[in-house]
């Protein structure tokens, strides 16, 4: 064949088993068409007697182009005399985790590693995955050599999480300041990021076996408290309060919101006027933590929204509180204030959510209900065609939410 291009790999069909598509246009450039339709462009050249294979990338997250300059550059270090596998293969046997840290998160950065539903992670999620191996990973592990990481060490690190050793206060800004704690739900999280680092460092050659695999990971126990009747009531209480004394309105608006829809933080803190349908009765997220999704909204909810000042040329339901084109960005604080007026400690907008999930659990709902009302994988409705939802879901939605306003009432 002649030049490798997109079109010739698009084209590939699979078969029983990989195969190569070579370029003539640039010898020893290439593309494997894996058995499972997966395509991965490769570089093959010939140093010191032996035949050398470097993988570029998959088709796909890299294109053909890029692929190619990639295999050229590697081609001139062998016309040069080098081995570019050999030194690859060098300098990943006496990686660090630190280093295999920095690797994993530019390749995520450039949509090679890919997360829920075979999409690449979202910047929002790299930016926690960041503040956790900056926190967490590289102060335990960080000068350690990625293969000389046991088991144990994991196990080690987990505990050393919970313990709070790594337990400190950051300034942020000028002003700011960020508290980074240990405990239960950071060592799980953390875990989490490590194993899938780790396997990362499986997937590019640097060790065989993921030494997190098979470690217990705790429970996090903070994602199942719900808040009770009478905790509702004294929220309620103390949202109107602060209401009457001229609080913040954008704080207590999104606190309802967060407990008449059970909706994550993100998607309340940066909810834009163009994703708000009220003639249809629901929300039209354009990027959730599930992709795109549609939520249904009861009346409570509704009434919350028709009560927000718009004003002319808003982005954000809630803007800045000090005017600019952002979002307000003091939600959590305003949340944690609020609830702590009404006497309540540690609620967050994820108590709230599974309050709600509680409630319609309560009113026996069935779990993909829930699932639809919560926009939680599996349950999300996330067809764009989509333009009225079922009367069914919209009554469930208006069910809960009238619950959870009554409880907040005290009716």
């Amino acid at each position: 064949m002649a030049k490798l291009t997109k079109r010739v790999v698009d084209n590939a069909e699979p078969r029983a088993s990989d195969f190569f598509i070579w370029c003539d246009e640039l010898p020893g450039f290439g593309v494997r068409v894996f058995a499972s339709g997966r395509k991965g462009y490769v570089v093959q050249y010939r140093a010191a007697g032996r035949t050398r294979r470097i993988a570029l990338g998959a088709h796909g997250v890299i294109t053909a182009e890029e692929a190619r300059k990639l295999a050229r550059g590697h081609l001139g270090d062998v016309a040069k005399g080098g081995d570019p596998a050999e030194e690859r293969a060098t300098r990943r046997s006496s990686i660090t985790m630190a280093e295999l840290c920095d690797d994993y998160t530019r390749a995520c950065g450039k949509g090679m590693i890919l997360g829920k539903r075979g999409l690449p992670k979202k910047a929002s999620t790299l930016d926690t995955d960041r503040g956790r191996i900056e926190r967490h990973i590289k102060p335990l592990l960080g000068r350690k050599l990625v293969k000389e990481i046991t088991r144990a060490d994991v196990a080690r690190f987990i505990h050393d999480v919970i313990a709070g050793k790594t337990a400190t206060v950051e300034k942020t800004g000028l002003r700011g300041k960020a508290v980074v704690e240990g405990g239960r739900g950071a060592a799980t999280r953390t875990a989490g990021l490590l194993g899938g680092i780790l396997s990362y460092a499986v997937s590019v050659g640097v060790i065989e076996i993921n030494p997190a695999t098979g470690v217990r990971r705790p429970a996090d126990g903070k994602r199942s408290r719900r808040l009770t009747p009478e905790e509702l009531r004294a929220l309620g209480k103390a949202l109107d309060a602060a209401e009457a004394e001229g609080e913040g309105w954008q704080a207590i608006a999104g606190t309802r919101l967060f407990a008449f829809t059970g909706c994550r933080l993100q998607e309340i803190e940066r909810l834009k006027w163009s994703e708000v349908d009220i003639a249809g009765q629901c929300l039209r997220l354009h990027d959730s933590k599930e992709g795109a999704s549609v939520r249904p909204l009861g009346r409570p909810a509704i009434r919350v929204l028709e009560g927000v000042r718009r004003e002319s040329g808003a982005i954000f339901v809630l803007p800045a509180a000090r005017g600019g084109e952002g979002p307000y960005g003091g939600l959590p604080g305003g949340v944690k204030r609020l609830t702590e007026r009404a006497g309540l400690s540690g609620v967050t907008s994820h108590v709230m959510r599974h309050t709600l999930a509680s409630i319609a659990g309560d009113l026996q709902f069935s779990r993909p209900t829930i699932a639809a009302l919560l926009g939680q994988a599996g349950g999300t409705v996330t067809d764009k065609y989509i333009h009225h939802l079922d009367a069914v879901l919209l009554a469930a939605a208006d069910k809960v939410a009238g619950e959870v306003q009554r409880q907040m009432a005290g009716v």
